[in-house]
């Protein structure tokens, strides 16, 4: 199939316009911000979130298109990435040729146009998985650290431009939930998110090999503090499916009952800390730098088998491409936390997810 470039499909003052935008200056926001801003989801204050929008996405799509077209190993002329870059070129077009917004009636225009963006982008996680794919056969180690520090960059920049689209269209809820803003909520108990999330990686345990170890959670079950609930179950989600997999394999011919999984939610001044415990076998030493590297994963890859450039969605498996790792520790450190994860090998793994309880530190802007 030709390559077809970008100044070929879409206009030259559109490409021009995203070099231009590109080189502009990204705002970043805290979660503090966000949250009290948001507090009040007045006309006025809709009005001020969509003009701040209307010049800050742009900038953040420009710069991941620029990016998505200056790939190195050739990873730019894949299908599926070319795919990709073209959905973001679609939206900086869509964002640009959108008015400047004078009031409450372009404020919900706009608010659809940016909805549309964000499902438009649904699927740019397995697109980049699969082309990275694509590339990955026949290259060594070495070259895949740059593709690896891109990714990390571009999905970053994702998770923030779908947080601040999400929190703006959420502000319109007529009927918020209790203790939300948006996205946010201001009394969240990780500890009922840690439930939820378990219960959800336990049920596809189940359904992928009959059985399923316990598991135990610890901790103060009236504590809360403001979080983003999604991302935390995203994050705890991908940890307990991990060790749910490693110790049901661990023990599947063995006569023994399999151990639970423990999990403990500790409430720190500065960090709220999850802990995640297996005694699934551990990782070896020499295995543990790449376990955050992208397509790094012991199971099968479901993307050769289940992704085609047409399809919606990926099903949803107990393993996957090698990504809920990495960019489960991007999520927590997009709002100031971080994830590590440290293993005995023989014995089992510990991962700990450290949130950032005080929502003050500024979005990283890639």
């Amino acid at each position: 199939m030709a390559v077809k470039k970008a100044c070929e499909m879409f206009p030259k003052r559109l490409i021009e316009d995203v070099h231009k935008w590109g080189c502009m200056k990204q705002t970043g926001v805290s979660l503090r911000y966000m949250m009290e801003f948001g507090s009040t989801p007045t006309e006025r204050n809709l009005l001020i979130s969509a003009q701040f929008l209307h010049k800050e996405l742009p900038i953040r799509v420009a710069r991941r298109a620029i990016e998505l077209q200056t790939l190195p190993y050739g990873l730019s002329e894949k299908p599926a990435v070319l795919k990709v870059r073209d959905w973001y070129l679609e939206s900086f077009r869509d964002m640009r040729a959108f008015p400047e917004i004078k009031d409450s009636s372009d404020e919900k225009e706009f608010t659809q146009m940016i909805k549309a963006v964000k499902v438009r982008h649904n699927n740019v996680v397995p697109m980049m998985a699969l082309g990275v794919n694509q590339l990955k056969k026949g290259m060594n180690s070495g070259s895949l650290d740059e593709i690896h520090q891109f990714l990390d960059r571009f999905y970053l920049s994702r998770i923030g431009i779908r947080m601040l689209i999400g929190q703006h269209v959420e502000l319109h809820n007529p009927n918020p939930p209790l203790h939300t803003v948006g996205y946010i909520h201001t009394k969240m108990s990780p500890m009922e998110v840690a439930r939820n999330a378990s219960e959800d990686a336990r049920s596809i345990c189940f359904r992928e090999y009959g059985s399923a170890p316990e598991i135990n959670i610890y901790g103060d079950p009236s504590f809360t503090f403001p979080y983003v609930p999604t991302h935390l179950h995203l994050m705890v989600y991908e940890l307990v499916k991990n060790s749910l997999r490693a110790v049901q394999e661990r023990y599947v011919d063995s006569d023994r009952v399999a151990p639970p999984i423990r999990i403990i939610v500790a409430d720190g001044i500065e960090d709220v800390t999850i802990k995640v415990s297996d005694e699934g076998g551990g990782i070896p030493r020499s295995g543990l730098p790449k376990i955050f590297t992208y397509l790094y994963s012991t199971a099968r890859n479901p993307l050769v088998e289940e992704l085609d450039l047409g399809i919606a969605d990926v099903p949803v498996t107990m393993a996957g491409y090698g990504y809920g790792l990495p960019i489960s520790r991007l999520y927590a450190r997009y709002f100031g936390g971080d994830l590590q994860i440290i293993s005995m090998e023989g014995y089992g793994t510990d991962a700990y997810l450290h949130l950032s309880r005080l929502g003050d530190s500024q979005e990283p802007l890639p």
